[in-house]
Formats: C-alpha cells, structure tokens, sequence
C-alpha cells in the first residue's frame, strides 16, 4: 500500500503580523497562539497522526533551516527541503512532490501551511484520511483540496464553488467535484457565495499522489515541470542544482497554475474550527475576549472605556488603552504598531515601505 507523506509548507515571511512576525523568525514559528508549542509544530502535531516522521517533509526557505531542525527534531534532517528564493506554492510542491517519488513512486501527499489554525484535531485527521483514501483507492488521477463551510461571507478567503449533483462518499464524508474557483470577492459576492451554499472557503490544504500531482504540474505548468524534472534521488539534496531551478522558474501559486485549470479537481466540505491565522484579525476571532470584546495579551495592560481591540505587547510592558475602539497595538522587539483593525490588509504594503525606508533591520 502507498505510504502517506505530509508536506508542511513553511517559507513565508507573515508581513501580516507585523512587528510580531519578522524576516529572522516569522510566525510559523512562533507560539501566537499561546498554547506552549509553535505554530509549525501544532501543524506536525496534527500531521503525525497520519504520516509516520520519518515521512514528513517540510519546504521552508534555507534561512529557516535551524529553525525547522531545532523545532522539529523528529523529522531526518534530509526531509527539510530548503528554498533559494520565495516562488510561490507551485514550485514550492513540484520540489516535495519530486523527494517524495523517489521514495515511493505511489507516495500520497498531503499538503498543508504551517500556520493554520485547527479547532478540533480529531475531525481534521478524519477529513484528511477520507481524502487519502479517496486518492489511494478510488480515484487515483484525483486532485483534492479541502474547503471550509463557510461561517460569514468574508473577503478575506478565496471561494471553492462545488458540483452538488457530482458527489462521492468515502469514511463518512461527502466529496464533490470541483466546479469554479474564485479569488477573494468583495463583500456582495461573498454574500451571495454563502447564501447559495454551494461555496466553501478555500483552505490551501491539498490531498493527491505525487505521480499525479507531477502530471497535472507537467501539464498545465510546462515551465516548471521542466526545471524539477530529473531531480529524483540524491539529486532532490543538490544545492547547486536548486538554486539553477529556483533561479529560472516563475513565482506562482498551484491554486492559479494547476487547481483553477485542471479537470479533475474535487473537494471534501469540511468543519474543524479552521483559520489560516493570515492577519491580526483572524488571529483575533480564535482568542477568548473580554466583556468589550478585547483581546488582551501581555501581564501589564490597562484599559478603559475600549472596545474589539486587539493588544499584545511584552509583558514588562505597563500600557494603557483609554478611549479605542477596533484597534490594533502590538509591539515587539521595540517596534510599535497602532492600526484600526478594519486597515489590517494594508499592514503589509506598510512593510515594504518600512523596508525602503527604514532599512531591513525593522522588517
């Protein structure tokens, strides 16, 4: 039978969260989310429940090697796939997909980020070993992702539109096929989207064996398939050769490259208390919050008269909050951001230009 590896995404930088998340130690390995293990090891917590160790894969940027090693002293060190330069998930997966087929040509992937949020764990490892054995025994040349039923219309989230006459059933759960996908729509169509109820929230959690994964790869995207091909065995750890392939192919995302072309894409709906912790306001929704809907982080704050406000700062730090609402103040490392919560997507268009000029030491 197959094996199953699992791929954790972790090479991006989290501008989003901003001063908290830094180029040196971005939020995936962080603990943001208070519970005593970082972000990345609470996505291998979960992921060890399907894949043994020794076959989780991690592809980070080759700045964050120690970072994943010392994080993650479980997996063989081999198993950490380090970038050159950021290009995106598609390559991002083409490089996994290629470690993974030359140890087992049957290999089934999963795909996840290293920085969701996952509510119940036991329904989240459901859902995936239906998808794998969806994928390993009923539909190999399947492409599966899973999509979240949709709690509000939001414009934060890209949108799976589903084939409610194309269904399948596997383990308990429901698989359809694959109808649209769109990218994050405005406020009106997100409304209509939930209203229809044949929309999920796109998760960037993927399910699909290497070898089909590959084709789809070779397929719909000539250009990068063409740089990874060849790279099988000892050559997957060629640093040489990464980086001549990560200095020719294009930065792009396998939801544009592949998922949006391809015609034999499903989805699993899916409820597991799921947030992918992109910005400061997703991290907000997943915190308990006072009786004015604040949520406090940090031994030393003081508030009064404030309401839906997030704070988090040091805790040696006396603050004091009077007369806010819907904010933002966080502060790390002697950085300090106040921001009105309804501008949080700016936040990263506010990093670069810190970047320009201020220099790279703040970013």
């Amino acid at each position: 039978m197959a094996e199953v590896f699992s791929v954790i995404m972790a090479g991006g930088v989290g501008s989003r969260f901003w001063p908290l998340s830094r180029e040196k130690k971005p939020k995936q390995f962080l603990d943001i989310l208070g519970t005593g293990r970082t972000l990345i090891q609470q996505t291998y917590d979960r992921l060890v429940k399907i894949s043994k160790p020794e076959h989780i894969i991690v592809v980070t940027n080759e700045d964050y090697f120690d970072l994943v090693h010392q994080q993650l002293p479980d997996i063989p060190e081999k198993n950490i796939l380090t970038e050159p330069l950021r290009r995106n998930t598609a390559p991002c997966i083409a490089y996994a997909a290629m470690f993974v087929k030359a140890i087992d040509p049957n290999g089934v992937m999963i795909v996840s980020p290293a920085d969701h949020y996952v509510g119940d764990v036991s329904e989240f490892v459901a859902t995936l070993s239906a998808g794998v054995n969806f994928v390993r025994d009923k539909n190999p040349e399947a492409l599966v992702t899973l999509g979240i039923t949709p709690s509000r219309p939001e414009t934060g989230y890209g949108y799976i539109q589903f084939d409610v006459n194309a269904r399948h059933q596997i383990d308990g759960k429901v698989i359809y096929k694959v109808r649209t996908f769109t990218e994050k729509p405005d406020i009106e169509t997100a409304k209509i989207f939930v209203e229809s109820g044949e929309f999920l929230w796109n998760s960037g959690i993927f399910i699909w064996s290497a070898d089909t994964i590959l084709n789809s790869i070779k397929e719909h995207l000539p250009e990068v398939y063409n740089e990874f091909s060849g790279l099988e065995g000892e050559k997957v750890n060629d640093r040489e050769r990464i980086e001549q392939i990560y200095s020719k192919v294009p930065a792009i995302s396998i939801d544009y490259g592949v998922m949006e072309k391809d015609k034999n894409v499903y989805v699993i709906p899916a409820d597991f208390g799921w947030s992918d912790l992109g910005t400061w306001g997703s991290l907000y929704e997943n915190y308990p919050k006072d009786e004015e809907e604040n949520v406090i982080q940090g031994n030393n704050v003081l508030v009064f008269d404030t309401r839906r406000s997030f704070i988090n700062v040091p805790d040696d730090k006396l603050v004091v909050v009077l007369g806010l609402e819907n904010v933002i103040i966080a502060e790390a490392d002697g950085m300090l951001l106040i921001a009105n919560r309804d501008s949080e997507q700016q936040i990263r268009n506010i990093v670069n230009r810190i970047k320009v000029e201020k220099g790279k030491d703040y970013i």
